[in-house]
């Protein structure tokens, strides 16, 4: 099918679904490592267990055991699943919108604004409070269950809502390229909808994607996380972590965590373009509902 063709978004928004929670599963430890490397600042006097992927991961199956890696991922998957499907749900709506009226192409700017509407909703709706909640049980070394009900007893239902504008920055810029970097990738590969994508093709685009946005907005994800964490009283607002990030630690703390990140959103996002794009294609083949 042409690229310039329009499809039922609630086609998306099930194949989204699906791959969500596949690829939330798959690389969740590296999310892990991550998120503790990124709440840790390196200020003068603080020592840290360990300063990589490999270490961390070390690190944790020795100390706590291979299970601990999966410590958090529960409200991440319970918000995978409906958060991926308004991304691709929405971003193929907000596309259809933008569409040329004459020809129904998109311009590279287009799949960025479309990846971008679509990452502001889904932070807004879905994940703030989970990756505020995901977060601080990671920190505070608690199941979900429990850090939940921590973080309504002392911080009441704001707390699980902290960082909100940070998390909308963070996953609005991460859509919007990833999302104008996978079309592009699409329509040359395919010729513009004369070639199917193979499923290694959506690997090998979803991965790319993964990269381009990683390197593009890891300091937002800086930021998000901090606002996010236990200590996230010392800043004043979004811009006032930014200044103190930079102030007290330096630019380079602002991708703290990007090769732990690399190692889990390149491969996500081929397991989840590729997911989806191979679900999407079933679904429509075989369920009336789907078809235009």
């Amino acid at each position: 099918m042409s690229t310039k063709e329009k499809k039922n978004p609630f086609l998306a928004m099930a194949a989204g679904c699906v791959a969500g929670g596949i690829e939330a599963t798959a690389v969740w430890p590296m999310e892990f490592i991550k998120t503790q490397l990124q709440l840790q600042a390196k200020t003068k006097g603080a020592a840290l267990p360990y300063t990589g992927m490999i270490g961390g991961l070390r690190y944790y199956v020795q100390t706590t055991g291979f299970f601990s890696l999966y410590r958090g991922l529960t409200p991440t998957l319970l918000g995978s699943i409906p958060k991926a499907g308004i991304r691709f749900g929405l971003n193929s709506a907000i596309k259809d919108v933008l569409r040329n009226p004459v020809d129904g192409s998109l311009t590279p700017a287009k799949h960025f604004l479309a990846g971008l509407g679509a990452g502001v909703s889904e932070a807004i709706i879905i994940v703030a409070p989970v990756e505020t909640v995901k977060t601080k049980c990671i920190e505070l070394n608690m199941p979900f269950v429990a850090g939940f009900k921590h973080i309504m007893k002392t911080e009441g239902i704001g707390g699980v809502y902290q960082g909100s504008f940070a998390t909308a920055l963070k996953q609005g810029s991460n859509q919007g390229l990833r999302f104008m970097w996978f079309n592009e990738y699409k329509r040359i590969v395919t010729e513009d909808g004369k070639k199917p994508l193979s499923p290694i093709g959506g690997l090998i685009g979803g991965m790319s994607a993964g990269c381009f946005s990683t390197l593009g907005n890891n300091p937002f994800d800086v930021v998000k996380t901090r606002m996010q964490g236990t200590k996230a009283a010392q800043y004043s607002s979004t811009l006032d972590c930014f200044k103190q990030i930079i102030t007290k630690e330096g630019i380079g703390a602002l991708y703290s965590g990007v090769m732990p990140r690399l190692g889990r959103v390149v491969p996500g996002q081929g397991i989840i373009f590729m997911s989806f794009e191979s679900i999407q294609d079933v679904l429509e083949k075989n369920i009336t509902f789907f078809q235009k």
